[in-house]
């Protein structure tokens, strides 16, 4: 998705205040300030001010990691190094000082709806260029697993100091390996006598679980 060209541009200016004054008010003043735009068109485009911004680097940083995802072969990888590659993508493209100043903001209980939404979108960003085609309840299962192993490992990321962050990288793959064991026992237990029973029977209501017909749809459906 192309960025708005007047909010890329106030984006670009708050970046430099957000170590300084966080994901703020008083950043969106100065960015506005900085860019020559007037306060009150600034506000307009980003009425949550702090939030709104730290929001928009967020998804600027999903954007810029599907775009380098497309240019990138992962075809000799296996799956499962697909995602992490995916996720080490998008650590890399992040300013860590800016994303530690989003995720103080987004501890706020008040904003906390808005920092797992982001998380969200990019584990659904990741499965989407990955090329993920499921249409059921596994569709939110694999994005609810994904954002649950990219949340941890972003806190790693902010506390590591290993050379190239290595420690980081040994910590995803950690966690993408017990994902990977979680995944198995499901599939272990969907061809068993009792699984195959629970799914026929009680679990049958799964099977109606669809993914949502659009991105704005969330959490998606059931349809009876």
């Amino acid at each position: 998705m192309t960025e708005d060209p007047i909010k890329a541009q106030l984006l670009d200016a708050a970046l430099p205040h957000v170590p300084f004054d966080g994901w703020s008010d008083r950043t969106l003043t100065a960015a506005a300030a900085d860019a020559g735009i007037a306060p009150g068109l600034a506000r307009s485009l980003f009425p949550r001010g702090g939030v709104d911004l730290a929001l928009a680097y967020h998804a600027r940083g999903d954007s810029e990691m599907r775009a380098r995802l497309a240019a990138t072969d992962l075809s000799a990888l296996r799956f499962r190094d697909r995602i992490a590659r995916a996720v080490r993508i998008r650590l890399e493209l992040a300013d860590r000082e800016l994303v530690r100043r989003g995720t103080t903001l987004f501890s706020l209980p008040h904003h906390a709806a808005d920092g797992a939404r982001a998380i969200w979108g990019t584990a659904d960003a990741i499965w989407t260029a990955l090329g993920d085609t499921s249409g059921d309840l596994n569709w939110y299962t694999k994005r609810a697993t994904l954002s649950a192993v990219y949340g941890a490992t972003v806190l790693y990321w902010l506390g590591d100091d290993s050379t190239g962050h290595q420690a980081t990288w040994d910590f995803l793959d950690r966690r993408i390996d017990q994902v990977m064991q979680v995944e198995k026992l499901k599939a272990s237990f969907r061809e068993n006598p009792l699984g195959k029973a629970m799914m026929a029977g009680p679990g049958k209501i799964f099977a109606s679980i669809r993914a949502p017909s659009r991105r704005d749809d969330l959490p998606g459906h059931h349809q009876g």
